[in-house]
C-alpha cells in the first residue's frame, strides 16, 4: 500500500490566470469524461461492477474518488483518491460512509490504508475556497489526490468519480452518481475523505476553541449558528459563505477573533 497527501497552503495560492494554460489539456481530459447513472451498478450496494467495467477498456488499475467537506461553513475540502485489489475479497462493512457511524468509518479508514493497494488525499484550504468558489476547490482537491497517488509511485489507468460533476483529469474519467453507494472504491475514498477531513476540524476545535468544530466539523448547526453570533467568524471560517457574509464580524472588523 502506498499513500500521499497533496495540499497547497494558503499562502501559495495560485492565481486564477496562471490556470489558463491548461484550459487544453483540460478541455481534452473532458471530452475523455463520461456520465454513469449509479443503478447500472451495484443497485444492491457497492460492488466492483463499475471499475471491471471501465477497467476492461482502459486498463487497471482504476481509482475511486471522492469528497468530504463541500458544504459546511469552516475548513477545508478533503478529497481522496483509492485504489483497491479487484481481485481480492472486498473489505468487510465498506460502504457509502454517510451510511456509517463515526466508530465505523475509523475502522475503516485502517482497514483501507492497510489494505489498499494505494490511496492518496488531497486538501483545499478555507482561502482556496473564498479565492476560486467551492466547485473548482473540490475539483482543485480532487486532482490534488490523483497526484498524490502519483508522488506515491501509483498512476491509475481511469478514475470513477462521485456524482455528476468530475475534475479535468489527464486520466480517461467516468462520473458515477451515488457512486459511493455502489462502487467499493468510491466508497474507500469517501471514508478516506471523511475521517481524513473530520480529523483535521477536531484538531481546528483545540485551536479555535467555542465553536464546537469537533462536535459538528463546520457544517451549519444550531450550534455553530450561535457560535458564530457570539464569537464572530475565526480564521478558518469561510468567508465568501452566507453565514460569515451576513454575521457582520468579519475577520478584518476591529475587535473581530482574527484580529
Amino acid at each position: 500500500m502506498r499513500v500521499a497527501m497533496a495540499m497547497q497552503p494558503a499562502a501559495m495560492l495560485v492565481p486564477i490566470a496562471a490556470n489558463q494554460v491548461w484550459v487544453r489539456p483540460m478541455a481534452r481530459a473532458l471530452k475523455r469524461t463520461q456520465a454513469v447513472i449509479a443503478p447500472d451498478f451495484g443497485v444492491d450496494g457497492p460492488d466492483f461492477s463499475a471499475e471491471r467495467a471501465v477497467a476492461a477498456l482502459y486498463g487497471l488499475p482504476v481509482a475511486g474518488i471522492d469528497e468530504a467537506g463541500r458544504g459546511p461553513w469552516a475548513g477545508p475540502v478533503v478529497a481522496a483518491a483509492a485504489i483497491l485489489d479487484l481481485s481480492r475479497p472486498p473489505i468487510e462493512g465498506l460502504n457509502d460512509s454517510k451510511k456509517l457511524t463515526e466508530a465505523q468509518r475509523e475502522h475503516l479508514f485502517e482497514v483501507i490504508s492497510n489494505e489498499a493497494i494505494a490511496f492518496g488525499v488531497g486538501v483545499a484550504t478555507h482561502a482556496e475556497i473564498d479565492e476560486i468558489n467551492i466547485r473548482r476547490a473540490t475539483h482543485l482537491a480532487m486532482v490534488r489526490a490523483v497526484e498524490a497517488l502519483g508522488l506515491g509511485g501509483v498512476r491509475p489507468s481511469a478514475a470513477l468519480v462521485d456524482g455528476d460533476d468530475p475534475p479535468a483529469l489527464d486520466i480517461p474519467t467516468r462520473a458515477l452518481v451515488r457512486g459511493d453507494g455502489s462502487s467499493y472504491s468510491i466508497a474507500a475514498a469517501s471514508i478516506l475523505a471523511k475521517v481524513t477531513r473530520d480529523r483535521l476540524m477536531v484538531a481546528m476545535d483545540a485551536q479555535y476553541p467555542g465553536y464546537g468544530f469537533a462536535r459538528h466539523k463546520g457544517y451549519g448547526t444550531a450550534h455553530h449558528a450561535e457560535a458564530l453570533l457570539r464569537l464572530g467568524c475565526c480564521p478558518i471560517h469561510r468567508l465568501t459563505f452566507a453565514p460569515c457574509r451576513s454575521v457582520g464580524q468579519g475577520l478584518d472588523q476591529p475587535g473581530g477573533p482574527g484580529v
